[in-house]
Parts: structure tokens; C-alpha cells; sequence
């Protein structure tokens, strides 16, 4: 079997941003939040506060890695072979960080203790970004991250909120490291902001727009928008009640991220052409969101 220099690269690519946004994750853990003894959730929070309790004798990255062992196994059986590869690269890279990369002197230094929460902001959108760069190269760095692609799979919920009600008890837990509330409330910060970043990017790439085009060479227009912009288009004939004149009225949904080729399209051929565009939601179908079983 050939393989095409295409798809070599394309995997490359997929490994490299995972290794990025990966890296993104610890260091948010590494620099922002295990120093400030902020527990922001999933499985790297939860041994965190097993580091702390046991009074750092157990190393953050050891139960990191042994607790994903067990989630791995339900990723290959539900999620298949394909997202176990790049998860079990994304377990032993993110172990393999945990327990090389040292604590940054230099933002210790500038965040005193008086900065938490400044540290846990940071460190949640941080750490949203890395999982959300993580989750679009078919990878996960384990933990809940499994749990949320599971969900992902049969209902239509955004990973963010699986997120929010996983992780809800374990930094409850937080609050026997050093038994102040103060410590869980630092926790719930990070974890709204972590949901939110990783909803930010996930969706914002993939928010879908619906534009109306009305020009007298909608013809033209149409057949270059399937050719060219891969997408459908749906003529409504219409009339314009001041001329009196029949028309059509062009529909198209599409990514957010192909709208510009669109608009050069429609500006190459008429300049003058009327287009309407909004936001919408759950545009299911091909090309776009399959539905799920609610």
C-alpha cells in the first residue's frame, strides 16, 4: 500500500500541533496553577491534590499516568484505534512534560500570593487553548478529555460543559489540600475559563453562517460557489415588489472560515450584488454536524 507524501505531511502536521498544544496544557499546570496550589480539574487536578495531601511525596506525573491507564482502555474500546494512538501520544507526552519541565522562576517571581487569581485566569485559558489545539488534531491529553470525546460522540454537547460537570467534584476535593474555600473558589475560576477558552476555539471554527445573495447573474454565481467554495446553494425565485421584477434569491450554508472565498466570488462577477449574512446554529448534515442521539 502507497502512502501519499499528502498524507504523510497532513499527519506530521497532526502530530506536531498536538505536541504544541499539549505543551501549552502543562505549562499552564507547571506554571500557574500547581504553584498556587490551584486544582483546575480532570485527572492533572486530580493528582495534584493526591501530590498535596500526601505532602508531595507522590509525584504529580505518576498518578497522572497511572489513573489514564484505566481511562485508556474505555477510549479503545468505545472510541477505536485511531483516537487511542494519538491519546496514548497524548498520555505519554503530557507525563513525559509533568515530569521534565520545571517551575518557571521568573513568573513565580512576578505572581506573588496575592496574584491566585490572576494565576488561575491565566492558567484556564491557557490551558482551554492547549486542550482546544489538542482536540483538533484527534488527540487527547487523557483524563476527562476522554470522558468529553465519549459524550461528544453519541450526544451533541460541547466538550466545555462535559467538562464543567466532570470536573465540579474534583476540585471539590481541592479543599483538603490546605482546607480553605478560598481554594476551591480558585479552582471554579479556572474551570469556567478553561470551558469557555476550549468552547471559544472549538466552536469558533466551526460556526456556520447562512448568506442570502441576490444579483441579477445568480446563475453564474451559483455554479462558481459549488465549483470553487464545495458548497450546496438553493435558488428561491422572488419577486422585487418596487420593479415588479423576478429574480432569484441564492442561499448558502457554510463554515465561517470559507466565507471570504465566497465574498470574492459574488464581488468578481457582480460588484453590485445585495448579500445578507447571520450566524447560525445547529446546521446539521453533510458538511456539516452529523446528528446525535439526544
Amino acid at each position: 500500500m502507497v502512502v501519499s507524501k499528502k498524507k504523510v505531511f497532513a499527519e506530521i502536521r497532526s502530530y506536531f500541533g498536538l505536541t504544541i498544544g499539549l505543551f501549552l496544557y502543562v505549562f499552564s499546570w507547571v506554571a500557574f496553577l500547581i504553584p498556587n496550589q490551584i486544582v483546575g480539574g480532570g485527572v492533572t487536578g486530580l493528582a495534584t491534590v493526591i501530590h498535596f495531601v500526601s505532602d508531595k511525596t507522590i509525584p504529580i506525573s505518576y498518578s497522572f499516568f497511572l489513573m489514564n491507564i484505566i481511562l485508556l482502555v474505555v477510549g479503545f474500546w468505545i472510541l477505536g484505534r485511531s483516537f487511542g494512538i494519538k491519546t496514548v501520544y497524548g498520555v505519554v507526552i503530557s507525563f513525559i512534560l509533568l515530569a521534565i519541565l520545571p517551575e518557571p522562576e521568573f513568573i513565580t517571581r512576578s505572581f506573588g500570593e496575592g496574584d491566585k487569581l490572576i494565576c488561575a485566569i491565566i492558567g484556564g485559558i491557557m490551558s482551554g487553548f492547549g486542550i482546544a489545539i489538542t482536540f483538533q488534531n484527534g488527540g487527547s491529553a487523557g483524563g476527562t478529555d476522554i470522558i468529553a470525546m465519549i459524550v461528544n460522540k453519541y450526544k451533541n454537547m460541547s466538550p466545555g460543559k462535559v467538562y464543567l460537570y466532570t470536573d465540579l467534584l474534583i476540585i471539590g476535593s481541592s479543599f483538603f489540600i490546605n482546607w480553605d474555600f478560598r481554594t476551591i473558589v480558585y479552582g471554579y475560576v479556572t474551570m469556567g475559563v478553561f470551558s469557555y477558552s476550549v468552547d471559544l476555539l472549538l466552536s469558533g471554527s466551526k460556526q456556520s453562517v447562512q448568506i442570502f445573495i441576490i444579483s441579477p447573474k445568480y446563475q453564474e454565481i451559483a455554479d462558481r460557489i459549488n465549483a470553487e467554495a464545495n458548497r450546496g446553494v438553493t435558488a428561491l425565485r422572488s419577486i422585487g415588489w418596487y420593479s415588479q421584477s423576478e429574480s432569484m434569491i441564492l442561499i448558502v450554508m457554510t463554515r465561517k472560515r470559507d466565507m471570504k472565498i465566497i465574498h470574492q466570488i459574488v464581488h468578481q462577477i457582480d460588484r453590485d450584488a445585495f448579500i445578507s449574512e447571520s450566524n447560525v446554529m445547529g446546521v446539521y448534515g453533510r458538511g456539516f454536524d452529523t446528528m446525535k442521539g439526544i
